[in-house]
């Protein structure tokens, strides 16, 4: 497993701003629950050539009102996942009780515990860092993220035990079964790997944490993550259940693959539109299936409507492969793994940059940018600039004038001639002479 480190600290000490510069990105949030928008990040650290995964987490405080309790929790959640806890401190304003608070509680746990005294940006704050021994933990690392000062000790001393060669160990593709509750995910793993190893009821919520199987297929390894039922907003009512919702979002973040399942007794609902949707902004990616399809009379003649159904319904995600199964009866089964692998293959596909170039020269000659204000678009060169998912950077003219039409034009150009199915990509506008 890659090593994992989390901030923890109160509001306003620059958590955030740290995480941003070890991940070298602005990672935004993707989710609009309460609760969960100030949760956590999670984003990858490479440093040297060695790895870990970072999590960032709200702000703690001492008030006893219901939300702070659940960033409480939220970070407590966070603290159990991670090997490492930068606690972050306010280097210009000092200790307070918070702080103290936030002591005891990581006091409490044997993980390592690195303070990150942020804010020290001249030679006398510098000075004043010793009154944060105080909190009895031994490593203090004075830091600016305003001025990126005191990050490379940092990561020195996050990556010291990485082993040298762990970024040539072949990864294992994994990927994670996620939907609404008793939609038959884990019933869908049973017949996946063909023996009875998680808990199948008809009680929504049976699976209260995310339970990774390794298992061979084709003669090739995989990891399969069976992760608890994602309620609706306003439905997860106990403290369990949102501790189950957060594993489930961070095994969409681990995984390279997600199969997001739907119930077909009880139809598509706007929920699975929202897991999907997570998903996508992660980047991954992503199989469709919908199971339970033994409950269904004349299924040969549904599927014809099930899938004019799911293309109105899921036109942002068009590109995306649907299985129909039944994991009870075990049938469709087989039609599930190749899709996965596809989705997985495409997900990290690399297409040479002469064909990329030919494909969007004739889509242009075929059909030019459209004028705006006497301007017309013009693309010079198009290059791959990054996988998981594939990313396309287009240098033109004039980035303003591209269209949203005509970028998903562009698009529907390259997945055309390319199989990209099962997988989200990136366009990216630049000018020609602006710099990195």
């Amino acid at each position: 497993m890659k090593k994992c480190v989390c901030l923890i600290g109160k509001p306003n000490v620059g958590k955030s701003s740290i995480f941003n510069k070890l991940i070298k990105s602005k990672k935004s949030i993707i989710l609009d629950e309460a609760g969960i928008t100030r949760d956590r990040i999670y984003g990858t650290v490479t440093y040297k050539n060695k790895t870990f995964s970072l999590i960032d987490t709200g702000g703690l405080t001492t008030e006893n009102h219901d939300f702070n309790q659940e960033i409480k929790m939220q970070a407590e959640l966070a603290i159990d996942a991670s090997d490492t806890i930068l606690f972050v401190v306010d280097g210009k304003n000092g200790l307070d009780n918070t702080d103290y608070f936030i002591r005891d509680m990581l006091i409490k746990t044997s993980k390592e515990v690195i303070v990150l005294v942020n804010k020290v940006d001249n030679e006398k704050r510098k000075d004043n860092i010793y009154e944060f021994y105080e909190l009895g933990f031994e490593t203090i690392i004075p830091v600016s993220a305003e001025h990126n000062i005191g990050f490379t000790e940092t990561l020195e001393l996050l990556t010291k035990n990485i082993p040298e060669n762990l970024q040539d160990i072949k990864p294992i593709p994994k990927f994670c079964i996620i939907g609404r509750p008793n939609v038959g995910k884990s019933s869908l793993i049973n017949a996946l790997l063909n023996e009875k190893r998680a808990i199948v009821s008809n009680i929504a919520g049976t699976t209260r944490d995310s339970f990774d199987t390794k298992f061979t297929y084709n003669k090739q390894e995989y990891i399969v993550v069976d992760t608890a039922g994602m309620r609706k907003k306003g439905r997860i009512y106990e403290n369990v259940e949102k501790y189950s919702y957060l594993r489930s979002m961070r095994a969409i973040d681990e995984s390279d693959v997600c199969v997001v399942v739907i119930n077909a007794e009880e139809g598509i609902i706007e929920h699975d539109k929202h897991i999907l949707g997570f998903a996508l902004s992660a980047g991954k990616g992503i199989v469709l299936v919908v199971n339970k399809w033994d409950t269904i009379s004349n299924p040969d003649q549904e599927i014809k409507k099930w899938k004019t159904k799911l293309n109105n319904e899921f036109q942002f995600a068009s590109f995306i492969k649907v299985v129909f199964v039944s994991s009870t009866k075990k049938t469709r089964i087989s039609s599930l793994m190749p899709e996965v692998i596809n989705a997985y293959l495409n997900n990290q596909k690399q297409i040479a940059t002469n064909k990329l170039n030919d494909v969007i020269n004739d889509a242009v000659s075929l059909n030019a940018p459209p004028t705006f204000k006497g301007k017309r678009l013009k693309i010079y060169f198009v290059s791959e600039t990054g996988l998981k998912p594939p990313k396309f950077t287009f240098q033109v003219n004039n980035k303003n004038l591209v269209h949203f039409s005509y970028e998903r034009y562009l698009e529907n150009k390259l997945r055309e001639n390319f199989d990209l199915t099962g997988t989200p990509i990136i366009l990216q506008f630049k000018n020609k002479n602006d710099r990195e």
